[in-house]
């Protein structure tokens, strides 16, 4: 016994007591157990070293204060996706809001959406936040456990039953629009990696602004390395374009990187906006002009939804935020 983990059978059998008045005692019901076995089992349990299953005691409880976060590690962000801008400011908001409503977080990255359900089972879990899966893989959810969660940037036809907290993406590209309007740019090239759902809300509204003047859109390929290649192969058709809306972040830095890389300044030679407003917006040269939109309401809201639907007084499906242009040194004036 001193060289294997020690099992709840062990301390039972060593005290003379069933495997259930050890099991409990460890677990913390102790209300039908005497005051001396509730000892003698308790300086066993540390006088052998033995270590309870976590996920064990988290399913005798009620509540056991843990919120998941989920995370569809989606093939695009190729095996990083923790990294990436809007995710990492997410989970750094949900953090702090975590914390502060006195819950514990775990984060899980899948991209398998029955993962979820055994993630949120195994630990008993409070709620749950899942980011990045598809309408079809909320419906299963919804069908498949009684745990509640929101959803962050779902695309829904449907969303029954289903809360989920978005943001105004056709705003963010109307002021994306509106403001190169404004610098005079009247050739603007919408770049992204797919033309459905928020993506393409954005660039709508981007077109919108600009009253349809001279928008194109151009579909960038997943990988990276195919990216570049893609970028290299259409440089020229690029730079008939004043401007680029690029509908994330990472991909405006990307490219900015790139177009440095060949002698192409920015916002001289073409002027860059992306979307999110991470990190990166301040650390990149220049500094990115992009669409804020406040991880740290978003976070408040989703912990006060989550408590609320546990309550059963929550009845909101939908939640659009705002969210604001930020200007900063990525877009030239022209007239």
């Amino acid at each position: 016994m001193e060289n294997e983990r020690v099992r709840i059978s062990d301390i039972a059998e060593e005290l003379g007591l069933s495997t259930a008045t050890v099991s409990n005692v460890i677990h913390g019901k102790t209300k039908k157990i005497s005051h001396e076995t509730v000892k003698r089992v308790q300086e066993l349990v540390e006088k052998r070293g033995y270590i309870p299953s976590m996920a064990g005691i988290l399913l005798a409880q009620n509540n056991s204060k843990i919120i998941g976060i989920v995370v569809n590690d989606h093939k695009k962000y190729e095996g990083h996706v923790l990294e990436e801008g809007f995710i990492s400011a997410s989970i750094n908001a949900l953090a702090k809001e975590i914390d502060l409503a006195g819950y514990f977080m775990m984060v899980k990255v899948t991209d398998r959406w029955d993962e979820i359900v055994r993630f949120a089972s195994m630990w008993n879990m409070e709620g749950l936040i899942i980011i990045g899966f598809c309408e079809k893989d909320y419906k299963k959810l919804r069908e498949s456990m009684h745990i509640p969660f929101v959803v962050y940037d779902g695309y829904f036809q449907e969303p029954e039953k289903i809360c989920n907290l978005t943001i105004d993406n056709y705003d963010g590209g109307y002021q994306v629009g509106k403001y190169l309007k404004s610098m005079g740019h009247d050739r603007v090239l919408c770049i992204s990696d797919n033309f459905t759902c928020m993506d393409y809300e954005r660039m709508e509204g981007c077109a919108a602004a600009m009253e349809n003047d001279s928008v194109s859109l151009m579909q960038i390929p997943l990988q990276k390395e195919k990216r570049m290649h893609f970028y290299q192969e259409n440089e020229r058709e690029v730079m008939k374009h004043t401007a680029v809306f690029a509908v994330s972040d990472f991909y405006a830095v990307e490219l900015i990187n790139y177009l440095q890389k060949k002698g192409i300044s920015v916002p001289e030679d073409i002027s860059i906006v992306g979307f999110d407003d991470s990190p990166l917006c301040n650390y990149c040269i220049p500094s990115l002009t992009t669409v804020r939109q406040d991880a740290c309401i978003r976070a408040k809201n989703a912990i006060s939804i989550l408590q609320n639907l546990k309550k059963g007084t929550e009845e909101r499906i939908n939640e659009k935020l705002p969210v604001s242009l930020i200007e900063r040194n990525s877009v030239k004036k022209l007239t």
